[in-house]
């Protein structure tokens, strides 16, 4: 059968990184979540002391080491799903952290950044078979990509999944302060000048508000499957 590449876009905390990693598992297809690759970068700034007081990025020292970041994905036995590592370390909690969350907007908004990172997982799709999800996925990193899909809930909505979410791994989290996390993060992907989110014109949307993961996991194995037919 003939391999594709998957673009799964969408905002943050609205479940895509759940449903491509299922699709993958489910088809045999290689995953890469590419937020966790921006948030493994603002780990690496906030470890290395690379934010001003202000929150805002020291732009020119990151870009001296932008180089010696490698961000891979190893898997996971137990879950049946890959951790993000951050030069060989595995980083999967820490980079859902409140504190990474509260960081990861600026450093995805950096030109150099983006440059970087889009050469990495361009480089991950040469050989097809792989499902990436992410803000630009369908719009930059693999415009041809022969199923794209753009994912949207309501801001409350995504703010409850991440609450619970942070809740059930034993973390501390105010629905409040999260809220609006995902309201500024949205603000800032969606008016940033490199790269800015938004629906590619040939992806199909998905509003998976009311949807539960069994339904919204029907729903893009029906796409993945008449993408399939649609390329034999």
């Amino acid at each position: 059968m003939k391999k594709i590449i998957i673009a799964i876009d969408g905002f943050s905390s609205c479940g895509k990184s759940t449903m491509a990693k299922d699709l993958a598992r489910e088809i045999g297809y290689i995953y890469v979540d590419t937020g966790a690759m921006y948030r493994s970068v603002a780990l690496y700034a906030l470890r290395n002391g690379l934010f001003n007081n202000d929150g805002s990025v020291k732009e020119n020292e990151l870009k001296a080491r932008i180089d010696d970041i490698n961000i891979s994905f190893q898997f996971n036995t137990q879950t049946g799903r890959p951790d993000t590592c951050l030069n060989g370390e595995p980083v999967e909690n820490h980079i859902r952290t409140m504190e990474v969350s509260s960081h990861v907007s600026p450093i995805a908004a950096l030109p150099f950044v983006r440059k970087a990172l889009v050469k990495q997982q361009q480089k991950m799709g040469d050989e097809k078979g792989i499902v990436m999800d992410g803000r630009d996925i369908g719009t930059v990193v693999f415009p041809h990509a022969e199923l794209k899909v753009f994912v949207t809930a309501s801001a409350k909505v995504r703010a409850q999944r991440r609450y619970d979410e942070l809740k059930a791994k034993g973390m501390e989290a105010d629905f409040q302060d999260i809220l609006k996390n995902v309201q500024e993060r949205d603000y800032i992907d969606s008016h940033r000048e490199v790269s800015p989110l938004k629906k590619a014109h040939d992806a199909l949307e998905l509003d998976n508000s009311r949807m539960t993961i069994e339904e919204q996991n029907k729903w893009l194995m029906e796409k993945f499957e008449e993408a399939i037919a649609r390329e034999s």
